[in-house]
This record gives C-alpha cells, structure tokens and sequence, in this order.
C-alpha cells in the first residue's frame, strides 16, 4: 500500500541520517578537543573520577613546590653544619697547637676568637626565606611530602626534620646594665645616645641577678665599631687572693682599654674606680654617636662551650670541650644530610607519582586519534549514503502520479 501521507521510508532514512548526523558530531568534538570524554554528559562516572585526579595532579605540584623549599632550607643548614665542623676542625688544631710548652698562647686565642667569631656568623646567616635550622631559633621544620588519599577522603602527611642548635652564647635574662642620661635599657641591653660637641652618658655593669661565669661577654657597639671583654675563668675565681677588683670591674677596665684602641675620634671614655663597674662616656667629636651594649651569656647553645675555650689559662679543659663541640656539628650536618636525601627522594616520587596519574587521565579521557580518524571516514560515507538513502524515500510519492494519467 503506497500513501502520499505517511513515507514510512523517509521517516527510517531520516532518523538514520539525524543517528549519524550526531555521532559525526561526537567524532568532530574528540578531534577539535582531543578527549573522548570531554564533559559529565560524555560519561559522567569517567568525567567525575578525572576530575578528582586533577586535583590530585594540581595538589602534588603545590607538595613539590614544598618539597623543594624544604630541600633548598636544609641545604643551607647542612652547608652551615659543614663549614662550622671544618672552621671548629681548625679551632682544634690551634688548641693542640697550644698544647706545647714554647708557644704564644695569646695569639693563638687570638686566632681561636676570630674563629669563634666566624662560626657566629656562619650560624647566623644560615637561614633560608627567614628560617634558619641551626641558631636555636626553632626545635623542628615540618615540609608538607604527600596527600594520602582513603575512603573517608584526603589527608596530607608530612616530613618533620629536627633542628639543631650550633649558637653559641644566648641572651639570658641576668640584669647587669644601668643607666643614667639619654638611654634605654632592659637590663640586659643598652642604648646611649651621645649628641656631638659634648654629650655624655654613662653605663653601669652590676653584677646581675646571676652568678658571673666564665666566658660570659659584655659586647659595645660604637657607631660602626665592635668591641667586647669575656669573662675568664680568672675572673671569677673568688679564692684568687690577686684579684682585688670584682668581674663588673674587671669588664669596664677591659672595655675602656679596647674603646681607647679604637681611637674614635673625640670620644673620652672614663673610668673611676670609685664606682665599680661604670664607664662615663664624653662625645666630643663632630657627629652624634650610639654606644649599645649587650650581655652573652655562657654557655648557652649548641655551641655555648665554645666562648669559655681559653687555650692562655688552661689548655687541657679547652681540648676536651672542641671535642663535644665538633661531634656536635658532626651530628648535625650528618643529620641535615639525611633529612635532605630523605626530601630529595621523596621529591622525585611524586614528580614520578604526578607523571603517573596524569597517563592515568589520559588513558581515561584521551580520545584515541586513530581510531577516531577510522570512524570519521566510515561516518562520511555513512552520511553520504543516508543523504542518498533519504532522496531516495523522498521520490516514492512521486510515482504515485502515474497511476492518475
């Protein structure tokens, strides 16, 4: 039965055409975006489960970027670490140097102290983006290393690295400064401001809330110029029948003696046994001068022994402390080092664990070129054989025009 009505062929070669019509399509977008699965109506379960390993991917470039810096800041702790353990190896060579009968032992702890001074300013500029593993300034760095994925979600994990301590000589609270004119002190530090062509201001050393100790130190700065006294073991040996002075003494004499050396010009230091413990300073010269001061005390970090090493008065206690000393910073650069491999190897895992999940996406969502140009031609000729097939079931009617002639 033939219908000018209802083309039942039309209607089948036109749904053929409109099926293939849109898997072309589909064949087009793999191509212009490369992804067979390109959003959650293509295959939303895929498109979910990529999605969540992006983030992974984006969450592990952040954790390298940590792992780095964390390797960057133990790199110049364990540099720090090695250069004290070879500048204390040298220390240890100028004290069994000193061991020796027909030696000068003073200018050999002028050698030490000029060591010592190194070592302080090694230490003090091993710091990284203003964290520094080896001054005492913090007990541990912890770096981000990983996010541990699980079945109640994302927890990340870290790698605690333990700093070390290689200061020597911390500001402890003993309260050995006063002061009188313009000035500012806490006890334990202290600025005086001395205008030029006359000003004048005075400090005074007490003998602190705390026993003196050996290798305790007063540092002065003078507008550019550093000097400072430690105290020796001489010092404060009170059964020293010699000693008529007291340590507060002692330091003032010292320091005037190496202010006066420092020849800074109109300046007038004065020192009156009369009151124990104080210089009185005259700023006669022609700019304004600032003396600060600054109490150390002894024995305080890593490497607090190190200020009490005195090779003139007593050699044998100074060989046996750069012993501890230099084990000390032997441990700590070894431990520096371990933790660094230990962030290094960790480090190149997720560059490798990254790489890993990105391939894993891919092979999720990636469009098979290939197979997509194989289906694109089959799709061309289907289309053009639907085109021809759908022109075809068009005419039928048409012959229906002769059963009316």
């Amino acid at each position: 039965m033939s219908s000018i009505l209802t083309n039942t062929s039309a209607m089948v070669a036109l749904q053929t055409l409109k099926g293939i019509n849109q898997n072309m399509n589909k064949t087009q977008s793999e191509i212009s975006t490369g992804k067979s699965v390109a959003s959650a109506r293509d295959n939303a379960a895929v498109w979910a489960i990529s999605k969540v390993m992006e983030s992974d991917v984006a969450g592990f470039k952040g954790i390298s970027d940590s792992l780095s810096l964390g390797s960057s800041t133990l790199g110049v702790a364990r540099q720090a670490s090695e250069t004290v353990t070879k500048l204390l190896t040298e220390v240890k060579g100028k004290i069994v140097a000193a061991q020796g009968e027909n030696v000068d032992r003073t200018k050999i702890q002028a050698d030490i102290d000029a060591l010592t001074g190194q070592i302080g300013s090694v230490v003090g500029a091993a710091q990284f983006n203003g964290l520094n593993l080896v001054n005492g300034s913090t007990t541990e760095m912890r770096v981000l290393a990983s996010l541990d994925r699980n079945g109640t979600g994302t927890t990340a994990s870290s790698i605690t690295v333990a700093a070390q301590d290689l200061s020597f000589g911390t500001y402890a609270a003993n309260d050995v400064f006063t002061t009188s004119g313009t000035a500012s002190t806490d006890g334990d530090t202290f600025v005086l401001s001395l205008d030029q062509g006359g000003g004048t201001g005075d400090f005074t050393i007490a003998d602190g809330a705390n026993p003196w100790l050996a290798g305790d130190k007063i540092s002065l700065r003078i507008g550019d110029k550093t000097v400072n006294y430690t105290v020796t073991a001489k010092d404060v040996d009170v059964t020293n029948a010699s000693m008529s002075n007291t340590v507060p003494d002692m330091i003032a004499v010292g320091l005037k003696n190496a202010i006066d050396k420092l020849g800074i010009e109109g300046l007038v230091v004065n020192y009156d046994s009369a009151t124990p413990g104080q210089l009185s300073f005259v700023n006669d010269g022609a700019r304004d001068l600032t003396v600060g001061g600054q109490y150390t005390n002894a024995g305080a970090g890593g490497l607090g022994a190190l200020s009490q090493i005195d090779v003139v008065n007593n050699t044998t206690d100074a060989l046996g402390r750069i012993e501890t000393m230099l084990q000390t910073a032997v441990d700590a650069a070894a431990s520096f080092g371990s933790a660094q491999k230990r962030i290094d190897i960790q480090n190149d895992f997720v560059g490798k664990l990254s790489d890993s999940l990105v391939s894993g996406i891919g092979s999720l969502v990636d469009a098979n070129m290939e197979e997509v140009s194989a289906r694109l031609q089959a799709l061309q000729v289907q289309q053009q054989l639907g085109v021809q097939a759908l022109s075809i079931a068009n005419q039928a009617p048409q012959s229906i025009l002769s059963l009316f002639r």
